[in-house]
């Protein structure tokens, strides 16, 4: 049983006998202590001050007191405010690192059968472009958090709706059909889904030298973005595709199905995938649907135009949108009718949208929405909002084709993770097809990492070259530790010492290596923590810690040079659990770590 399961059911007695009620084992937060403060856990008291009925620090002080009689592993404790932290007896670790050691999914829960149901979606791409580096942060996110709460122990469909509709793509087809001489992605070579990503910049360099000769011939610069021939052209298109015309449908069928295959192939060297894909033009009809039901409930309401809108004033809002006066849909009614499709389904208990900070107040609204329509799980809807991307030179524009290609950033830290690796001599000898493989792993772990790593909620710059060194807190600097941990169990078991199958719990061990199975102890309490949080970034700076102390303790103690038996015995295993956490730690960021490097 781990630290934290056994705290966990300590804690669940103590709050009985003391307050004389049951609480749910899920309001009980342990957390890693925070370095300034002395202990390894801490419990946050707060959920508990209902059945207390007394201050936070008393109620801390007086679940601690009874902690400490009843459960022999807490040695002492303090209370800062609100939290109680908890110090482990060292006399108990070893026995805590024969419980890590076997079990192979050591901090996971398992999944059954009636686990609750996430549903997360993330990508979401637009079939006029190719990835970019904003949607490569999405997606590493959005599968990231899919493999964390599994390991919380969810049930979860992991979903994309991709946008194949509208005035964007409409632009993309217009620019090919004329100016693409029929040009395909086998004519050309390239990619699918940089074949349209370049028409769409087409479209806007022809579009833009259309708007300034109109506004030379004295047009106002809103009348001349009307008036220019090409949107005029574009918006006649939209009318087409949304009537069903077969010419416009069959060429956007066509150049859709070229952008699919350049996604899947995008996908597939990032790692990630997705159990159900909706498209736009599939769910914005049910939206439309949706939202006339709403207006005939009285739930909406019909402007002179003919336009249908939400008000939503008295949430502190203001009036949305939901139908354009044409009867044209917007982005809010797809997202309705996406909603629908999913609960008509799925038995959803949480649904979770991994969408950028730009879109806080959209899914504010959506979340109303779908609550006043009658969705159960509307109202605690979780936008997982996430900062932007930017480059040392600015921020990205996908019209101005001045974004960072995903395929193309992707090759670029395959390279450069080779070129550094055989500059360091870390390849030397290896035959050509492990050579390429090793730099795959290294150049996406380090790609992975370096983005996963930093505050979800955070905006932040991506340095590719800070991002690839196997010094500090990158990916290549704990795939090599874990290699390194690998080597030595190699060099191990070819000098025949056996790595035993339980430890002598009596063994006396130094500070140093009771801190490392403390910091063991911590990974369950840390993959808690990032599924209630949504922060992989929890998780990442978790290994990296783990990881500096297990090379500060390699650099000071031997291992396959001790000559107590015991010590020794105790260190491979010490080594190898450490090993298997950090590959299990890396898996939730979707990273792999090579055992050779």
């Amino acid at each position: 049983m781990s630290i934290e399961k056994k705290l966990s059911q300590s804690i669940l007695q103590v709050l009985s006998d003391l307050y004389g009620q049951s609480v749910d084992e899920k309001s009980i937060q342990l957390q890693a202590t925070r370095k300034e403060f002395d202990g390894d856990l801490t419990l946050v008291v707060f959920p508990f001050l209902k059945i207390s009925k007394k201050t936070p620090e008393l109620t801390a002080e007086e679940i601690g007191s009874k902690l400490k009689k009843i459960q022999p592993i807490v040695e002492n404790y303090n209370v800062i405010k609100g939290f109680l932290n908890l110090t482990i007896a060292k006399k108990h670790w070893v026995s805590m690192l024969n419980d890590m050691a076997k079990d192979e999914k050591y901090g996971f829960i398992q999944v059954g059968e009636n686990s609750p149901l996430y549903m997360v979606e993330y990508s979401s791409p637009n079939t006029n472009k190719p990835l970019h580096l904003g949607h490569v942060r999405n997606n590493l996110l959005g599968y990231s958090l899919c493999k964390i709460l599994e390991a919380n122990g969810y049930r979860v469909v992991k979903t994309n709706i991709v946008n194949d509709r509208g005035i964007h793509i409409c632009k993309s087809m217009l620019a090919w059909q004329k100016f693409g001489n029929g040009e395909t992605p086998e004519s050309s070579g390239k990619k699918g889904d940089h074949l349209v990503g370049d028409y769409y910049v087409k479209f806007d360099l022809e579009y833009k030298a259309q708007v300034k000769e109109l506004m030379s011939q004295g047009k106002s610069e809103e009348e001349a973005k009307k008036e220019a021939p090409l949107m005029v052209e574009a918006q006649a298109m939209l009318k087409k595709w949304e009537d069903g015309d077969p010419g416009v449908r069959e060429l956007w069928n066509k150049m859709n199905n070229w952008v699919y295959a350049g996604f899947d192939e995008t996908y597939q060297k990032m790692g990630v995938g997705f159990d159900k894909i909706y498209y736009e033009s599939q769910t914005y009809l049910d939206g439309k649907e949706k939202v006339n039901e709403g207006l005939s409930k009285g739930l909406f309401y019909r402007r002179e135009d003919g336009s249908v809108w939400a008000d939503l004033s008295a949430d502190g809002l203001d009036e949305k949108l939901l139908l354009r006066a044409d009867g044209t849909s917007v982005y809010m009614t797809q997202d309705i009718g996406t909603a629908t499709q999913r609960f008509n389904v799925f038995s959803i208990d949480k649904m979770i949208y991994v969408v950028g900070n730009e879109q806080n107040y959209h899914f504010q609204v959506l979340s109303i929405l779908l609550d006043r329509l009658g969705f159960s799980w509307g109202k605690d809807l979780v936008h997982f909002s996430y900062g932007m991307v930017e480059l040392p030179e600015g921020k990205m524009k996908s019209r101005e084709g001045t974004v960072v290609d995903a395929d193309d950033l992707m090759e670029e830290m395959v390279t450069t993770a080779k070129e550094v690796s055989m500059e360091l001599g870390k390849l030397e000898g290896r035959p050509q097809e492990e050579i390429d493989e090793i730099a795959r792993i290294c150049g996406m772990g380090a790609l992975k990492y370096f983005i996963l790593k930093v505050d979800p909620r955070k905006n932040m710059l991506f340095n590719p070259k800070e991002s690839i060194d196997f010094n500090g807190n990158t990916g290549p600097f704990i795939q090599y530790t874990h290699a390194r941990i690998c080597s030595v169990l190699r060099k191990a078991k070819e000098s025949g010492f056996e790595i035993p199958s339980s430890l002598d719990v009596n063994l006396e061990v130094s500070e140093v290596e009771a801190n490392l199975i403390q910091a063991l102890a911590n990974f369950p309490v840390v993959i808690r923590q990032a599924g209630a949080e949504y922060s992989p970034a929890l998780i990442a700076n978790y290994v990296y810690d783990l990881v500096k102390s297990y090379n500060s303790f390699y650099h000071d103690f031997s291992i396959l040079k001790e000559e107590n038996e015991s010590v020794r015995a105790f260190r491979l295993v010490l080594s190898q659990t450490i090993a298997k956490v950090i590959k299990l730690g890396m898996s939730l960021l979707g990273i792999d770590v090579p055992e050779r490097m």
